[in-house]
């Protein structure tokens, strides 16, 4: 806790999870194109040789320093066939009000200067540095909703790869459909992909998309699905010419990403077709079969049903806090936090097949007030003292009803949004 200029306790939230994402390129393209002829003398040629031919890995990390500050820092290094780089930045986010938020970067790319819903404009200006010089970049993106599930894009970049791009996107509870269209130099092409989400518990999703311009046709079909709480795993077959055929393996695990694009064939094989399809299903189902479902019975029977949620020590060991804290608010009519929720909130009633996910953080919360005053920065409420994340990677609110001066209010607050109780338009209306 930091004391502000009244000599006032305010929380002060830690830094968020870093994200991160690794990326692996392998080439198997011997595994289908082998000259067998021509190497048949050379030892060892009788196994296809598998490489990896490219590797990216990134991270960035955000940390809160005031209700309206952000300090965030990012690196990435990548290699591809030998050649190799990396970048590293530092960039500095200041909300100036309900509608915009300013952005400033250390490194190449000086973020999003504005943001207005129902429409927006982002610009970004970029400083690329070689031998040759130094070249200038400038990207322009103009969104705009359509309506409640549709974004229509249009994107200008000069400098660095020009081109113009326009794009329609359209999400819904069960679909995700992408149209675009992009002119430019070197690459012009037309892009449509569509993507259904089938309402189970295992968030399984398919999809498909097609690709064509000047540089050929790709299309490209796969599925993903959740295999434990926190993970994801999805496989991809992109077919193409003159690109061939890859297939293209992730794994998301919380807020980390694995990638493994594996290139089977320069040619248009059937054979390297079918196993890039075939393939990864009969590996998945067998490990679901034989190692994730055992493992996931095995964790479930050795969980303790009286160990409680993650935090409950914690939040046992505030009672005698949150006790005197209740009786100093009460003696001044103060801030008292009657109930107090965190988690995924399910109100519609289309939703009723989504399980409700939510945690009680009375104490915590009401461990949090000083002097009849709560103040909550922007960042995630679950590295709160007494909080934990009750559904990794999903949508999260914080829904506090709470009584001042003898009167309820009651706030919904965004995860990721500042909060500062009490407010007068927190104010249940009991007139009626």
């Amino acid at each position: 806790r930091e004391r502000d200029s009244h000599g006032r306790g305010r929380s002060r939230l830690p830094s968020e999870e870093p994200d991160g994402t690794i990326s692996v390129g392998i080439d198997a393209t011997d595994l289908f194109d082998r000259y067998e002829e021509e190497y048949e003398d050379v030892s060892g040629s009788g196994f296809p040789q598998i490489e990896i031919n490219k590797m990216h890995i990134s991270q960035s990390i955000e940390a809160p320093l005031t209700t309206t500050d952000t300090a965030i820092l990012s690196g990435s290094l990548s290699t591809q066939n030998g050649n190799g780089g990396g970048s590293i930045n530092f960039a500095l986010r200041r909300v100036t009000s309900a509608k915009g938020w300013g952005e400033l970067r250390t490194g190449c790319h000086p973020g999003p200067l504005s943001v207005c819903p129902p429409s927006f404009v982002t610009t970004n200006c970029a400083l690329q540095f070689s031998s040759r010089g130094i070249r200038p970049g400038l990207t322009t993106v103009l969104a705009r909703n359509l309506d409640k599930n549709t974004v229509g894009y249009l994107q200008w970049r000069w400098g660095i790869q020009s081109a113009m791009n326009t794009s329609i996107v359209r999400d819904t509870k069960t679909s995700h459909f992408t149209v675009a269209l992009q002119l430019g130099i070197p690459h012009s092409f037309a892009l449509i992909s569509y993507q259904h989400k089938f309402q189970d518990d295992d968030q399984t999703r398919v999809k498909g998309s097609l690709k064509a311009g000047f540089f050929g046709t790709v299309v490209e079909y796969g599925a993903e699905r959740k295999i434990s709480r926190h993970s994801v795993l999805g496989a991809a077959v992109s077919v193409g010419v003159p690109q061939g055929v890859s297939l293209k393996v992730k794994l998301n695990r919380a807020s980390q990403t694995y990638f493994f694009p594996i290139h089977l064939t320069d040619q248009l094989l059937p054979s390297a077709v079918f196993y890039a399809t075939v393939g990864p299903l009969v590996v998945y189902f067998a490990l679901h079969r034989l190692v994730i479902k055992p493992y996931l019975r095995a964790q479930k029977e050795k969980k303790d049903p009286n160990s409680g949620p993650p935090c409950s020590l914690q939040v046992r060991l505030m009672q005698e806090s949150v006790r005197r804290i209740i009786e100093a608010e009460e003696s001044r009519m103060g801030l008292i936090i009657v109930n107090a929720w965190y988690g995924k909130f399910v109100n519609d009633k289309s939703k009723k097949s989504e399980k409700v996910k939510v945690i009680d953080v009375t104490v915590p919360l009401q461990c949090l007030v000083k002097d009849s005053k709560l103040i909550l920065t922007e960042a995630s409420k679950a590295g709160l003292p007494g909080f934990y994340d009750p559904c990794v990677g999903e949508e999260k609110n914080l829904k506090v009803l709470y009584q001042f001066r003898g009167v309820l209010h009651q706030v919904m607050a965004l995860d990721n949004e500042a909060l500062r109780i009490p407010k007068q338009s927190h104010r249940i209306d009991t007139d009626g």
